[in-house]
């Protein structure tokens, strides 16, 4: 059962309900699309795609995307870089019931931003956002970790997620945000000093 209880995360409608440092609450509660604050505090921003393909959604996220038990998704995963420096790791689930319709641009995404795409569509509904605290064993801390080829077994990740509709279809987004994003905070107020 113990196992069991560190692969879900406990997800939060309020982001003081996971007890983050004040520095990461800011990315945390951030409203809009990440993407863009992204590349508004670095000088390069990228998106490295890590995956794309069919897979099983997590336990703690079928419910959310209309599933009555863990099923096959579109699963994307990537790592958004500022500077070369991996900031955010991003998994996005589509139930497979989802059409072309529904998501015109998601499988042919390649490097691109999803966030861009979903934030300029006027048919995209977006839902409320949810905050957890990722234990070790939650498998988007292990996928973190391993793109980081972090074998620090004990970091401790905050992440967001968010449900989006558009016609019929959901799609979830999990962004799990990784230490370095913290460093990107401290950059602006060194160069603005009006």
């Amino acid at each position: 059962m113990r196992g069991a209880s560190l692969r879900q995360a406990l997800w939060h409608r309020h982001v003081n309900a996971v007890a983050p440092a004040p520095a990461m609450r800011g990315w945390l509660a951030t409203g809009g699309s990440l993407t863009a604050r992204l590349t508004a505090l670095s000088s390069a921003f990228r998106v490295q795609r890590l995956h794309q393909r069919v897979a099983l959604c997590l336990a703690d996220e079928a419910r959310p995307i209309g599933m009555a038990r863990p099923g096959r998704v579109w699963e994307r995963e990537v790592l958004l870089r500022c500077d070369g420096k991996p900031v955010v790791f991003a998994h996005t689930v589509v139930p497979m019931s989802a059409t072309a319709t529904d998501w015109p641009l998601f499988g042919r995404l390649g490097e691109r931003s999803l966030g861009t795409t979903l934030f300029r569509d006027p048919l995209v509904r977006r839902g409320e956002l949810e905050f957890a605290r990722l234990r070790a064993g939650h498998p988007l801390a292990r996928r973190a970790r391993a793109a980081l080829g972090d074998a620090t077994p004990d970091t401790v990740y905050y992440a967001r997620r968010c449900l989006y509709r558009r016609h019929q279809g959901t799609l979830l987004v999990t962004e799990v945000f990784l230490p370095a994003v913290i460093d990107l905070i401290a950059a602006p107020s060194t160069t603005n000093l009006n």
